[in-house]
């Protein structure tokens, strides 16, 4: 419904999507578990920038079902050794379009603080007001 429950930590913006994607997903999906939600059998939609071996892998080994869409210029994987399902992927736009929510708090749309704990902590409050929008509104 395209309701944040969980989040990375932040990184510097000069890392591409897949850097340090399995520590990344781990501590979020840890995250998960203490709030006794299941991930077993979730799917995941991802855009083409999360297209690698490594990255379907992990998933496969944390009973993650990947419906990561093809890189083109990734000529390692043909497109049929992999499972994609389009119609899930047409779900997508509720990622994006959470992600223009919380583009609309300026105070995370830049990043002004210095201290991650800060940082994190407004993308939480951001996340309860995204709920709260979602549930009563």
């Amino acid at each position: 419904k395209g309701i944040p429950i969980s989040m990375s930590k932040a990184i510097s913006g000069c890392h591409n999507d897949l850097f340090e994607i399995e520590n990344n997903i781990k501590n979020m999906l840890e995250d998960l578990h203490k709030s006794k939600i299941e991930t077993k059998g979730l799917f995941l939609n991802a855009d083409a920038g999360f297209d690698s071996e490594n990255f379907r892998l992990f998933c496969f080994k944390n009973e993650i079902q990947a419906n990561v869409a093809f890189n083109k210029r990734n000529n390692k994987m043909s497109d049929n050794e992999y499972f994609f399902d389009e119609e899930l992927y047409k779900n997508r736009y509720k990622i994006e379009r959470t992600n223009s929510w919380l583009d609309a708090f300026k105070a995370i749309i830049i990043r002004y603080e210095k201290l991650e704990k800060n940082w994190t902590s407004l993308h939480y409050i951001a996340f309860i007001i995204i709920l709260f929008n979602k549930v009563y509104f």
